[in-house]
């Protein structure tokens, strides 16, 4: 069994800090952002930025594949606005890019909103409204599949939420709708949130919940499209659809059911990432996890 367990590092003064970060918590799997977060635009990655990454990431002994990127907050793929929509558009494309220069071979993204704007009349029957949900997961597929088009070799990972306000990709069936719709198959995958399934309504608190949960994943999106897991515990309880992480053990989903993750071999293989909100503790959380293993 082949668990590969590590957190969300600080990229801070380069991306090549994430690798040594990732190191000194034990780490065997990381997250990062290449650029910050919380702007549309950023330098290009430079020759001499992407070395110093490779070598790090090599010396680190930690695999690309085991590397989950994650794209900016600002992005929605789905917006309603032409003119925002082309913006995040361009801003996911220049992050694939970004994670092609780097050597790695994923990037994480949430799906998008619709923000309660306007459903479209469906083109077949112009009296019939489509739902607004639908609308908005069909604008996110084809972002989806213009950046594919523009980039190579990144998989682009869906993550799951947790439905806060008009987000989508809570539901399983979301995520196949846009799945279904994207017409690369090889380059799309899912990344599910421990913290977000929880709270949008998916219990895995015990082996029989867990079991049927994670049956019915296989069912709707298919295991083949695992690429990644954001292991969190969770402050609201069950199917809140709030999005507010814990430390493991220390919240609504308790300790089990990262028991039950840690020993099953569908996610062997994949960047295993806390996001937890203490971490200091996050190289303890790792061993605890490792622990788990029987």
């Amino acid at each position: 069994m082949k668990k590969f367990v590590g957190a969300h590092v600080s990229a801070s003064g380069g991306v090549y800090n994430a690798p040594l970060n990732a190191e000194k918590i034990g780490a065997k799997a990381f997250a990062l952002f290449t650029k910050n977060q919380r702007q549309w635009v950023a330098k290009p990655l430079d020759a001499e930025t992407i070395d110093k990454f490779k070598k790090a990431l090599d010396e680190s002994g930690i695999l690309p594949k085991h590397v989950l990127p994650h794209d900016s907050y600002l992005i929605n793929l789905g917006h309603p606005e032409v003119e925002k929509l082309e913006k995040s558009r361009a801003a996911f494309i220049d992050e694939l890019e970004r994670c092609d220069l780097l050597g790695l071979d994923r990037l994480n993204f949430h799906p998008g909103s619709h923000l309660a704007k306007v459903a479209k009349k469906d083109k077949e029957n112009p009296e019939v409204m489509q739902p607004i949900e639908d609308v908005c997961l069909d604008v996110i597929a084809e972002s989806i599949n213009i950046a594919l088009d523009k980039t190579k070799n990144v998989k682009a990972v869906i993550e799951n939420t947790a439905g806060q306000g008009s987000n989508l990709g809570w539901k399983f069936e979301h995520i196949a709708h846009i799945i279904d719709k994207v017409e690369d198959k090889s380059r799309v995958g899912v990344c599910i949130d421990t913290c977000h399934m929880f709270t949008a309504g998916y219990d895995i608190r015990t082996r029989e919940a867990y079991d049927k949960t994670w049956a019915a994943f296989g069912d709707i999106i298919g295991f083949e499209y695992l690429s990644g897991m954001h292991i969190n515990d969770s402050k609201p309880p069950l199917g809140s659809h709030v999005d507010r992480h814990h430390s493991l053990g220390k919240g609504e989903i308790g300790i089990d059911a990262f028991k039950f993750i840690m020993n099953d071999e569908r996610m062997d293989d994949i960047p295993l990432i806390l996001e937890t909100i203490d971490e200091t503790i996050w190289k303890e959380e790792i061993e605890m996890l490792y622990s788990f293993i029987e």
